[in-house]
C-alpha cells in the first residue's frame, strides 16, 4: 500500500496580502509616454526631508512619462536633489529656486523656463505648509503666512503661467490641495483648512474662466499620505512617531496611508490628454477616508 509522504509534499501557496495583490509598488513603473513632448513646471518639486514628497514624486512621474520637467523649490538644494535624481535616469530637467509668495521671483522662473523649453504645458502647484493654532491662539502673521503660501502662491504662479498657456491655446493646471479642504480632522491647523478650501474654489474658477481657451484646471486632495512633511509638521501632534503612523494608518478605510506616488499618478492623469474633458474637479486621493465623514 502506498503511503503519503507528508514531509515532502509541496507547500500550499501563500495567498498574497491585500497590499501586495491590489497595490503593487508605483515607484518604478515604466513610462508609457502619457505626457510625451510636454513641458511640466513643478512648483514645490523638492522634498522637505529624506524620501519622496508629493512634488518630488510628481516631477519624477512626469519625466518618466515623457515630459521635460522644470523643478522649483524655495530651497535650491531641494530642487537640485530632485533634478539630480531625474537626470540620473536620463531625463531633461532643470532646477530653480523661488518663493511662490514673491511675484517677481515667480515671474522670473516662468520667463526662464519658457525661454529654455519654449512652452509650459503643465503647471503643477505643490507648495504647502501647515501651522497649528486656533483663531484665538494664532498670531496674524502666522495666519497670513499660511494663506500666502498655500493660496496666494497659486494665484501668483497662475498669474504668470496662464498667459503662456493662452498664447498656445492649451494647458493643464494641477493644484495639490488637501482632504482638509473638505473635512475637519483632529489637527488644529485653522489657516490650512481655510487656504485649501479656497484653493479648491480657485481651481473651479480657473477651470470655468479658461475652459474655452483650452486650459484645464483640477485639484488633487491627498488624505493621509506618508511623506517627509508629516514628520516635520504633523508629528508634534502625537506622543511619538510610532503613534502618528499608527493613528494615520488607522484613519484610512484601507488601513494604511497612501504614498506620494498615489498623488503623483493622479496628477499625471489630470495633466495628460486622457483627461481632456476633465476640468474643475477636486479628486480625493485618500483610501476612502472622505466617505467616512471623520
Amino acid at each position: 500500500m502506498a503511503t503519503t509522504a507528508h514531509a515532502s509534499s509541496p507547500a500550499e501557496p501563500v495567498a498574497p496580502t491585500a497590499s501586495a495583490a491590489h497595490f503593487p509598488p508605483l515607484d518604478a513603473l515604466p513610462g508609457r509616454g502619457r505626457v510625451a513632448g510636454k513641458v511640466a513646471l513643478v512648483f514645490g518639486g523638492g522634498s522637505s526631508g529624506p524620501g519622496w514628497g508629493n512634488g518630488k514624486a510628481a516631477a519624477m512621474v512626469y519625466a518618466r512619462e515623457g515630459a521635460r520637467v522644470a523643478v522649483v523649490d524655495i530651497r535650491r538644494e531641494a530642487a537640485e536633489e530632485t533634478r539630480a535624481q531625474l537626470y540620473a535616469e536620463g531625463f531633461d530637467t532643470e532646477a530653480y529656486a523661488a518663493d511662490v509668495t514673491d511675484s517677481a521671483a515667480v515671474a522670473d522662473v516662468v520667463r526662464r523656463v519658457h525661454a529654455r523649453y519654449g512652452a509650459i504645458d503643465i503647471l503643477h502647484n505643490n507648495v504647502g505648509i501647515t501651522r497649528m493654532g486656533s483663531v484665538v491662539d494664532m498670531d496674524e502673521a502666522t495666519w497670513q503666512q499660511v494663506i500666502d503660501t498655500n493660496l496666494t502662491g497659486v494665484f501668483l504662479t497662475c498669474k504668470h503661467v496662464v498667459p503662456v498657456m493662452l498664447a498656445r491655446g492649451r494647458g493643464a493646471i494641477v493644484n495639490i490641495s488637501s482632504l482638509a479642504s473638505q473635512q475637519i480632522n483632529s489637527y488644529p491647523y485653522t489657516p490650512y483648512y481655510a487656504a485649501k478650501a479656497g484653493l479648491n474654489h480657485l481651481t473651479r474658477a480657473l477651470a470655468v474662466q479658461y475652459a474655452a481657451q483650452g486650459i484645464r484646471a483640477n485639484a488633487v486632495l491627498p488624505g493621509v499620505i506618508d511623506t517627509p512633511l508629516i514628520h516635520q509638521q504633523i508629528a508634534g501632534q502625537f506622543a511619538s512617531t510610532e503613534d502618528m503612523l499608527r493613528t494615520r494608518n488607522a484613519a484610512s478605510p484601507m488601513g494604511r496611508m497612501g504614498q506620494a506616488w498615489d498623488v503623483a499618478y493622479t496628477a499625471l492623469f489630470l495633466a495628460s490628454d486622457e483627461a481632456r474633458y476633465v476640468t474643475g474637479v477636486c479628486i480625493p486621493v485618500d483610501g476612502g477616508k472622505a466617505c467616512t465623514g471623520k
